[in-house]
This record gives structure tokens, C-alpha cells and sequence, in this order.
């Protein structure tokens, strides 16, 4: 699908350096399910980049329900085999040490494919359904998922443990911060499923795909690896349309200026299909390292 002949293409208002009012449409956010105010998440991130600065977050750390499965992976040492890391007292995932994910795959007695198997990252993974499903249909593939909520965390790995997996593991922590630490050439994919959009232009520095992000993520996909992301934002779906294609070292496998029809291997999320049933668009974006 092409940006000339899409039939929801944007007037150049949508483009991200023009000057924009607030987006008030409605997404189907399969993350934001139980999420408390954005507006009062936002300011205690806000606060709490204040009092800890660091990097701009791309995320916004929502209170959700935890469930009795979700508590019980994230306390019982029965799944430390999927979950890598803990928390500090401010809640935080401790990335520190983690500076090879293929290392994570090292112990074959717990993951047969060892640590030269193909590798995906994904950021981001929610709730951890569509994750857990292409771990399972492709058992020879190495899957990696980072995210901060709690919630999703616990209910990915029991999830993953019911499944009996034993090719993928989960990280708590900041995406960002964690790249930033990996060897170079080290991912084969790294996938961005329904990122938060920041449909406030005000919050445009936030969105997780930019010149500056683009340029960490980059560096840690192999040659000819993959950079996929997927949005029902439309006008974030342009937005990185334009910053993608115009980033030296990635090619838009669809063509310039394309969209790329939903891979099979990217599962339709229950929220997805209720989205596309009222009429929501879905754009897919994937991009190989030169």
C-alpha cells in the first residue's frame, strides 16, 4: 500500500514537521487496556524524569490490573527461566548487566537453539500474546521481548511457560537504554508492535521512532536484518513512513513511499481485528539494514 493511493492518506497537515493540532481520534491500543488518566501518567513521568533524569522516554509506565497468573510468574522462581532481570526500588528494570542477548540462549539444556539461532527483539510486547504466538510457530527462532509493565511481564511468561518454550526470554526495562549497551550487527529483527503514538504534538519528541532512536536501533540490527513496525495511528503511520525512508542505511522493502501488506507471521491481535471491524486502519512498515 502506497502513501499516493491509500484512500486514508493524510493533506500534508499530518506530515511530522508541519504545525498540527492535537489528534482526537480514538486507537485500538491493545497496551492500553485498565490504564489509568494518560494525562496523570504523564505528569508523574514527566516528574519523575525530573528527579532521575535520563533519556526522553518513548513509554508511558500504566498502572494495570496484575492478575493472579501475571503475580505469580513474577514471584514464583519456577519462571526465572523467562524472566532475565528484577527491578530496583524505584521500579525500574536493572539492564546493567545485560550486554549480549544471545548469551541469554547460551544454557541449551533450557533453550535448544543455542545462541547463533536467528534472533528477534521486540519492544514493546504488552500483554505478550502475539509474542508467545510467534515463538511458538517459529521454534527455531530466538525471541527476546522488552517492557516495562509489570503486568504484562508476569502474564508473557506464564503464558510462555504454559507453552513450554524454550526460545524466548523477557526483560524488564527501558528499550532505549538497553540497545545502547549491545554489540553492534548482534539482532537479526527488531519489531515495533502498536507503539505509543504521543498524539499530542507536543509529545512528538516521545515517539519511539526518530532520526536520533533510529540511528541505536540501527546500529544493533545485522546487515540485510529487519526493522518492522506496525501502528493504527494513521498519523504516526506517516510520520515514520517519512523519517524511515529518508534514513541513510535502511531500504523500505515495499518500495519508497510504500506500506507493506500485514506479514503472516505477524499475528491480528483480537484489539486489531476489533479495530479494522469499525473501520480503523492498520500500516506495517519493514525495513532491511543496507
Amino acid at each position: 500500500m502506497s502513501a499516493e493511493n491509500t484512500p486514508n492518506t493524510p493533506t500534508t497537515d499530518s506530515l511530522p514537521n508541519s504545525e498540527t493540532t492535537d489528534m482526537k481520534d480514538e486507537a485500538i491500543d491493545p497496551k492500553a487496556e485498565g490504564s489509568v488518566d494518560q494525562n496523570n501518567d504523564q505528569a508523574e513521568s514527566e516528574a519523575a524524569d525530573t528527579a532521575f533524569p535520563r533519556l526522553i522516554k518513548t513509554f508511558m509506565k500504566r498502572r494495570t490490573h496484575l492478575n493472579k497468573n501475571a503475580e505469580q510468574a513474577l514471584t514464583d522462581p519456577v519462571y526465572a527461566k523467562y524472566i532475565v532481570n528484577t527491578m530496583d526500588d524505584r521500579g525500574q528494570g536493572i539492564i546493567d548487566d545485560i550486554t549480549d542477548l544471545r548469551a541469554l540462549f547460551a544454557d541449551t539444556e533450557q533453550t535448544s537453539n543455542g545462541p547463533d539461532a536467528p534472533l528477534t527483539f521486540e519492544i514493546g510486547f504488552g500483554m505478550g500474546s502475539s509474542l508467545i504466538e510467534m515463538a511458538k510457530a517459529d521454534p527455531s527462532r530466538n525471541f527476546v521481548g522488552i517492557e516495562v509493565h509489570e503486568p504484562g511481564i508476569g502474564k508473557c511468561a506464564f503464558m510462555a511457560n504454559e507453552e513450554g518454550l524454550t526460545n524466548l526470554k523477557i526483560i524488564n526495562g527501558d528499550a532505549i537504554a538497553l540497545m545502547q549497551q549491545l554489540p553492534e550487527n548482534h539482532i537479526d529483527r527488531i519489531q515495533l508492535y502498536f507503539p505509543d503514538p504521543w498524539q499530542k504534538k507536543r509529545h512528538y519528541k516521545r515517539r519511539f521512532v526518530s532520526p536520533k532512536r533510529m540511528e541505536i536501533v540501527t546500529r544493533v540490527i545485522k546487515n540485510g536484518g529487519w526493522f518492522h513496525a506496525a501502528t493504527d495511528w494513521e498519523h504516526y503511520a506517516f510520520w515514520m513512513l517519512d523519517v524511515l525512508d529518508n534514513f541513510e542505511g535502511l531500504t523500505n522493502t515495499a518500495g519508497q513511499g510504500n506500506f507493506t501488506p500485514r506479514p503472516d507471521f505477524r499475528p491480528m491481535t483480537k484489539f486489531e481485528k476489533r479495530g479494522i471491524d469499525r473501520g480503523h486502519g492498520v500500516w506495517d512498515l519493514i525495513y532491511s539494514k543496507d
